[in-house]
């Protein structure tokens, strides 16, 4: 006789707790395809919507049963909650060949950084210039001379419209990457080394005009870049300002290395409270909304679609504001935005800044510092990169512990993640990158030497055509699928 199968009552709920159909009876050998049809008729979509599904915490990989506890699979009156996950209908193409290395610059590459649209390149570099690069032919398009000192920080406006980089002698300049001119007068006002530059969000201001920098002499400040003046000066911390993030209501947060984070309101610069955890040095900020902050109205999904065609953009602040305040808040879904900071405790923190000024979460795990803190762009995972040669991943809500990725061997610099949330690339003293795939947790898809000397910068383009890397060699080196 063959064993009959199993049932229990199952009930599918969305990541926010709210009920999808009604309660069905299910095998407990259902597969994950069949479990992806039924979840796809009741959400009565179009297109089939590619999930993923978790039972207490623990994702169904294979099938139901997996996922279960013995007393569930026995309990028939129990009703077991299945949460899915939508994932991202479009899929970025994990990058395997190196198809440009781009020479120019004269000192170590310290920061590169894709548009917003993925549609242009800059670097910044140890030789005091600013560099654009024509991404179509992967050659040299601008070289921007106005700093007097190494370039050590570097933004894109949200519109790509502008590029902000600032210098180890306190100088912002704001660039034109039309035709690589300086726009404006330098912005002058820090005394010391500018260590971080964030742009307030376009789904706040459609004309995205305000920027904010941190600095080693211990201030923050917020400039009007079409005026070119000093707005406020937020002056609190003790220590370097190290991090920074305009967050998407309007607060921005400052990490020092006073050991302390401390909340600020961008409208008038009060100092709204002070967030303390950690015992060391705060090295890297990131914020769960911040791939759509940065992105701002360009949607991912539709970049491969639109790649050979020129995106005209509304000349309307108010409609440039209004779909990009529309992305933001698909993200958000109502719930309050999530930080994450990393220090040279060796340790992560999540914080929920907007009211609390109490930790949330505290994440151990790491052997030396935590270097850079990053969350997929659909906020589900956080990234940490460290110099005990480790990458981590961790659950962008419970803060649990998800894989340690293996492979460097030695400091790991940064770390980016592709547009769809399903791979990660990481860049390294060793002088390599790596490619890793989510789906194989703790084990390198693909490993990408040809860099000569250490790996100071990595960046994915947010339409997931490129990878972008540069360090101590002095190349930049562009990566494709």
């Amino acid at each position: 006789m063959t064993k009959e199968t199993e049932h229990i009552q199952a009930q599918f709920v969305s990541e926010g707790g709210e009920p999808c159909g009604s309660q069905f009876d299910l095998p407990v050998n259902i597969t994950v395809e069949k479990l992806r049809t039924l979840c796809n008729s009741l959400l009565d979509q179009d297109e089939t919507l590619p999930c993923t599904f978790f039972v207490n915490e623990k994702e169904i990989k294979s099938s139901l049963e997996d996922a279960l506890t013995e007393e569930e699979k026995c309990n028939t009156e129990k009703v077991v909650q299945i949460v899915y996950q939508p994932q991202a209908v479009f899929k970025v193409r994990a990058i395997t060949r190196c198809t440009s290395s781009l020479a120019g610059h004269s000192e170590p590459v310290v920061v590169a950084s894709f548009s917003p649209d993925g549609r242009r390149l800059a670097s910044g570099s140890g030789d005091t210039t600013v560099r654009f690069w024509d991404l179509n032919t992967e050659t040299p398009e601008h070289t921007c001379k106005g700093h007097l000192s190494h370039v050590e920080a570097m933004s894109w406006s949200p519109l790509g419209t502008r590029l902000a980089s600032g210098c180890k002698k306190g100088v912002i300049c704001i660039w034109d990457p039309e035709n690589g001119k300086q726009v404006g007068k330098s912005l002058t006002g820090h005394t010391s080394c500018i260590m971080v530059l964030c742009w307030e969000p376009l789904h706040l201001n459609g004309q995205a005009r305000h920027l904010a920098s941190g600095s080693m002499d211990k201030t923050v400040r917020i400039w009007d870049t079409i005026l070119g003046q000093t707005l406020r000066i937020l002056s609190s911390h003790t220590e370097a300002v190290s991090a920074l993030r305009w967050g998407g209501t309007g607060l921005i947060y400052s990490g020092s290395r006073d050991k302390t984070i401390k909340v600020w309101r961008s409208v008038d610069g009060v100092f709204c409270r002070n967030l303390e955890g950690h015992a060391h040095w705060i090295n890297c900020l990131a914020l769960n909304t911040d791939y759509v902050i940065r992105t701002g109205d360009f949607e991912p999904a539709e970049a491969e679609k639109l790649a050979y065609i020129e995106i005209k953009r509304s000349d309307d602040p108010s409609e440039v504001q209004k779909k990009a305040l529309e992305r933001y808040e698909s993200v958000r879904r109502g719930t309050e935005e999530r930080l994450v900071s990393g220090s040279d405790d060796n340790t992560l923190i999540i914080w929920l800044p907007e009211k609390d000024k109490k930790p949330l979460i505290r994440m151990t795990g790491h052997q030396q510092p935590v270097i850079m803190v990053s969350y997929s762009p659909d906020g589900r995972y956080i990234a940490s990169a460290s110099f005990d040669h480790h990458v981590k991943i961790w659950d962008g809500k419970t803060g649990k512990f998800v894989a340690s990725l293996f492979g460097h061997l030695r400091r790991v610099y940064q770390v980016a993640w592709s547009a769809d949330s399903r791979m990660l690339v990481s860049g390294s003293s060793d002088s390599t990158l790596k490619v890793w795939n989510m789906a194989k947790k703790g084990k390198a898809d693909v490993h990408l030497p040809g860099h000569a000397d250490e790996v100071y910068t990595v960046d994915w383009s947010p339409d997931g055509q490129r990878v972008v890397s540069g360090g101590k060699d002095k190349l930049l080196r562009i990566w494709r699928a």
